[in-house]
């Protein structure tokens, strides 16, 4: 089977190298020139794990190409994904213009039967106004050519991308035809020999389920943090509570860890999306509300443990961050906490040093030379009073603690985010954590 992925950010490029990878013939579609022109070279514009490798594997076998023309494959292919971006506008609401320009491109351009699926995450509604735009464009060619709209929501964690795409929980796909749901089938049926679920479903149920599903998430997050800064108020430890919590069956022990709010590309956009939609239908989501709310003053929390440590006296200090991206095993900064914190830090003029073991790069597009960037942990550390702990990389979980109290000032501190340092093995550093 033929099929064009359209889009190759996040979601797009992992899409359709996996699908690539189960034997279909991929076509991925990206208007930016030059990021096509450097994935022809081999050039992989994001970083996940284990994707360089299955590129190129992939390219070599020739069933994964690159253009930036869609109108050009359209005839040969079988299923377009439309996989594009939907950042949030200013009211939250998720931005569709990109989603419907590529709607209109295959209206003005299909010359036979086509199944257009949604990948892309998008309010509910989304998949039928990509049916107008198409038909749209097809009564002004005037011409009868029928197509099909699916919604193939995506659940990629970024960096266990790769391993969520080939052994998912379950595939959501909202269909409304039975052409639809064979094709889906088809395309899926690999997958299916592992006997792991694909739920078939109606289109508006399948583009809820993405939204409800990263708004639990979300949920679980900002309520653990709720319950953290409880903890602290009470004299309770949130590492007991959460394990005392996650060991009901009923609850389970995913994202139940305190630390420095969620950040990323879905998670926030997502959330503001829902209730952007709630708000368009006359209703108000409340819990959300309040689960935004808690994580937007969850990235404050180093910032304020780091002032009253210091009874407010922190202007000018020097000071290290370790991780600069939302979360380990990717390059993504976007809404990361760190980022929250550096730039109080900076307001009260502090001297900081940064270390990321991949976000590097990404990062130094936004902070340019307001910080300095070090080669490694322990760089970041020489003659500094306090570490922040932001990003649970797994190269920050085992430092050499006597060579990191040497390089910093007297009296240092270390405050960690992700709670995931043992204080027994910090003689010399005071350790404040979350909860």
């Amino acid at each position: 089977m033929n099929i064009v992925i359209v889009g190759t950010g996040y979601v797009g490029l992992v899409s359709g190298t996996c699908f690539s990878e189960l034997g279909l013939n991929v076509v991925c579609v990206d208007v930016n020139e030059q990021k096509i022109e450097n994935l022809n070279k081999g050039i992989i514009p994001i970083y996940e794990p284990g994707l360089e490798r299955i590129v190129m594997r992939n390219v070599a076998a020739d069933r994964l190409r690159f253009t930036t023309s869609l109108k050009d494959v359209l005839d040969d292919i079988d299923v377009i994904f439309i996989a594009v971006g939907t950042p949030p506008d200013e009211d939250g609401s998720a931005d569709m213009r990109y989603i419907l320009e590529v709607a209109k491109t295959i209206g003005e351009n299909i010359n036979s039967y086509k199944l257009v699926v949604v990948k892309s995450t998008v309010p509910v509604g989304t998949s039928e106004r990509v049916r107008a735009a198409i038909q749209n464009e097809l009564d002004k060619r005037n011409v009868n050519i029928e197509f099909d709209v699916a919604s193939n929501p995506e659940f990629l964690k970024e960096g266990d991308a790769i391993n969520d795409f080939m052994k998912p929980d379950r595939v959501v796909v909202g269909v409304d035809s039975e052409k639809a749901k064979d094709l889906m089938t088809n395309i899926y049926r690999p997958m299916m020999l592992n006997n792991f679920r694909v739920i078939f479903m109606d289109i508006p149920s399948a583009e809820m389920t993405k939204y409800a599903s990263n708004a639990m998430l979300a949920t679980r997050i900002s309520f653990m943090n709720d319950i953290a800064n409880l903890c602290e108020l009470v004299g309770a430890d949130v590492n007991m509570v959460r394990r005392g919590v996650g060991s009901d069956t009923r609850i389970g022990n995913k994202f139940l860890y305190p630390g420095t709010g969620y950040g990323g590309s879905c998670f926030p956009k997502d959330v503001k999306a829902l209730i952007n939609t709630a708000y368009e239908y006359g209703y108000s989501m409340n819990v959300l509300k309040a689960v935004e709310d808690v994580n937007e003053k969850q990235k404050n929390i180093l910032f304020d443990k780091f002032t009253k440590h210091f009874s407010g006296d922190i202007k000018g200090k020097k000071v290290a961050v370790w991780g600069l991206s939302f979360k380990p095993e990717t390059d993504d900064i976007r809404e990361s906490p760190a980022l929250v914190l550096i730039n109080s830090l900076l307001k009260y003029e502090c001297d900081v040093s940064v270390y990321d073991p991949v976000a590097m790069n990404e990062a130094k597009k936004v902070l340019g030379g307001s910080v300095r960037f070090a080669k490694d942990i322990y760089d970041c550390v020489f003659d500094v009073e306090a570490i922040f702990h932001v990003t649970e990389w797994k190269e920050f979980r085992l430092p050499n603690w006597e060579v990191i109290k040497r390089s910093m000032k007297p009296n240092p501190v270390l405050l960690d985010g992700r709670n995931v340092f043992d204080k027994t093995m910090l003689d010399g550093i005071e350790y404040i954590k979350i909860g």
